[in-house]
């Protein structure tokens, strides 16, 4: 098994795929590390061997920044903006859409679910 970034890599599938298990890669970033390193997109991640494992590790650790890395900086950017109390950041605060969605019959998973109310007979 593949261990890349702290993430263990999914065995029986192609290497193009389970690199976007990890958290900051996405499809477009894994083909263009498996390109500069050489290595076929379709070989699976059980017949890569130890030193393609170390050459993919290299290529993430100098280009990309990942997992906790990652995190860390969205975390912060979000801190930043509800510090500064710009809209974005009051959004955040108030745990709503903060992309201009409506909010007046959905966003139920921002706002958390919907709370019943119990009728009373007269």
């Amino acid at each position: 098994m593949a261990r890349i970034a702290g993430v263990d890599l999914p065995k029986r599938k192609k290497i193009g795929i389970a690199l976007t298990y990890i958290y900051g890669v996405g499809r477009t970033t894994a083909l263009k590390i498996l390109d500069t390193t050489g290595i076929d997109w379709t070989k699976k991640t059980d017949d890569l061997s130890a030193e393609e494992v170390n050459v993919i590790r290299n290529e993430l650790d100098n280009t990309v920044k990942v997992e906790g890395d990652l995190r860390r900086d969205v975390k912060a950017n979000i801190k930043r903006l509800m510090d500064i109390g710009c809209y974005r950041g009051l959004r955040h605060r108030r745990s709503l859409p903060a992309r201009g969605q409506r909010t007046h019959t959905n966003a139920r998973t921002r706002k958390c679910p919907k709370r019943t109310t119990v009728k009373k007979k007269k």
